[in-house]
Parts: structure tokens; sequence; C-alpha cells
């Protein structure tokens, strides 16, 4: 069941994906000044290429193969994206040196995670189209937080389009990793992602609870919690034994729960359990899936230090 999952898993991820991109009002340029930034000073800058969404309501994810220009290691301490009008969410992946598909291509086929064998690393998602991730200065004993990326490093960014519009529109995306100066120490942090693969929403049903548990890594610290669901859930939470460490009533936006300084947040439960509550008005079971409009997700996304991978937690296996 898990490796089925893989295929589809993440085409929404973290950033809710209802879809609501538009293009330019007057039909102009698609990427106004505002769109165009500058690569950092130490980091690297990635581009997708312009792909074409077509009008009429094309609701589409690619997936744009790439490997990191940057010639040494670097510590990223903080990631800003660009994200052009048609483009509604995009999560950033590494796979080490392995090339899913050979460098510069894009593709809608197989724009997915693979197997549970081959799990890629999340890095970093964005569901509006400018976004900050700046990440803790201070561990708590000095030292800043930072996601480790290789040089050369192979990935893929998995970019979610819709076009509600009557014409087609160009998007691309443009993401900006910057980095620490060489040499700095730091203490290294990682994505944690849950998912919930056994929704059962009975037809015509309200405030339906779906409700999972992971463990928490021994010893972690998290900086950043959210949750992602579909159009169903009328709330998100995300708990820690009796105590709520994150709630949202907008399954489209839901937002975060930070903690920028020490002591930051230990589930001193032992567990980071998820629930979304759902009302179904429909005469069909809505069951576990990525397509926003007939299918329901359950997510908590976060990250936690100190780190050796991303992980990721199916139902309430343990993380992998």
């Amino acid at each position: 069941m898990r490796n089925g999952l893989f295929a589809c898993l993440f085409v929404s991820a973290i950033a809710a994906c209802g879809g609501s991109g538009s293009a330019p009002p007057d039909g102009g340029d698609p990427t106004p000044d505002s769109m165009v930034v500058d690569p950092p000073a130490r980091g690297f800058q990635i581009v997708s290429p312009e792909v074409t969404i077509k009008a009429g309501g094309q609701e589409i994810t690619y997936c744009y193969y790439f490997r990191t220009p940057n010639t040494e290691p670097m510590a990223i301490k903080k990631w800003t994206s660009v994200m052009t009008p048609g483009s509604h969410h995009l999560i950033m992946f590494t796979t080490g040196t392995t090339d899913r598909m050979p460098p510069g291509t894009v593709s809608a086929s197989n724009c997915g995670l693979g197997t549970s064998a081959n799990v890629p690393s999340w890095v970093y998602s964005a569901q509006t189209p400018t976004a900050e991730l700046q990440l803790p200065t201070d561990d708590g004993a000095g030292k800043p937080l930072a996601i480790e990326i290789p040089p050369n490093s192979a990935g893929f960014v998995q970019m979610h389009y819709y076009n509600a519009t009557d014409a087609d529109i160009k998007a691309h995306i443009t993401i900006n990793a910057e980095a620490l100066e060489a040499g700095t120490a730091y203490t290294k942090t990682a994505a944690f992602v849950t998912y919930n693969n056994s929704i059962s929403i009975p037809p015509n049903t309200n405030d339906h609870v779906e409700t999972e548990s992971c463990n928490a890594p021994q010893g972690a610290k998290f900086w950043l919690m959210s949750t992602h669901a579909h159009r169903q859930a009328v709330r998100t939470e995300v708990k820690d034994g009796t105590s709520t460490v994150f709630s949202s009533t907008d399954w489209e936006h839901p937002g975060a729960e930070t903690w920028m300084t020490a002591p930051f947040h230990s589930f001193t439960s032992g567990k980071v359990t998820y629930e979304c509550t759902y009302n179904n008005p429909t005469n069909l079971e809505i069951k576990s899936g990525d397509r926003a409009a007939g299918d329901e997700m359950c997510m908590a996304s976060g990250y936690y230090f100190p780190a050796t991978k991303p992980l990721i937690c199916i139902d309430s296996f343990p993380p992998f």
C-alpha cells in the first residue's frame, strides 16, 4: 500500500491545492518586474523553464528536474520563492546524486515520489506568489539552524498550476537559497511530514474526525508546524497528547505555528498527533487522495532539529 501511495503523494503536499491562480487582468506581461529576483550573494538560484497553462480551467502538475549550481557544500539559512500568475504551489526535493530525469527536463509524467525505497528529501515548499522561510538563527546554544545542500545536488520541483481564466498563460517559478558564510558552525534541521492514507468520510456526514499519531524523533525540537487538507476539512489540528500545538479552520491557507527561539517545541508525549475534521455534503464516500475537488488529505508538516534527514510518517507507521 505504501509504495502505491508514493505515485501521487505530495502532488499537493504542505501547500493547499484548491487552485485559484489567474493571469494578469489586462492580459499583459505574465512576468512583471516584481516577479524577477536577483540570486543571493552566497547561495544559489533555481529558475524553471516557462510552461503554458491552457485556458478554461486546466489543472496540471509539472516537475522540473535540476542539479543545484553550488560547487561546494552549503548550509541554507533562508529560502525565498516567486511564482508567476497561474502557479498555485511548489515543493522542492533533492535526490542526492541520482537524477530522476535529465537536468533541465520539465515533465508532467511520473511527477511523484516514487517508492518508499527511494523517497526524495523534502526541502522547501510555498503556496503564495512570493514566500520566504527564514530559519532560526540560534538553536539555544548559539548556532544557527540550516538545511544542508551538497554541491551539484540532483533534485526536482513539483509545480502545481491552475488556470481559471479564458486565456492561456505562461508560468514559471524562481527559488533562492541563501547560505551561511563558509565555515559557520550550524545545527542541521530537516522536514518532518505525516500523511493519513486511511481517510474514509461517510456520505452526508458532518464533523467527521480522522486522527493518526506518529512517533516524534527522540530528542527533537520543532521550530515550525502546520497542516494540510482539502476543501471538505473544517478544522485541522496538531496535538501533543491532549495539548493543541496548532489549529486552523482555513483548509486552503492554514498558516503555521513557529518557535524561532529556545526552547522551541518538544513533543513531550513522544507522539505527533494530527487530526482533521470534515463535512461531507455529498452522497459519496470520500477517501485519501490528491485531487482537491473529490479526495481528501490530512497531514502535519514541519521542521525539526537536530536532524540527520527529512522524515515522513504514513498513517502511524514509524517515520522513515
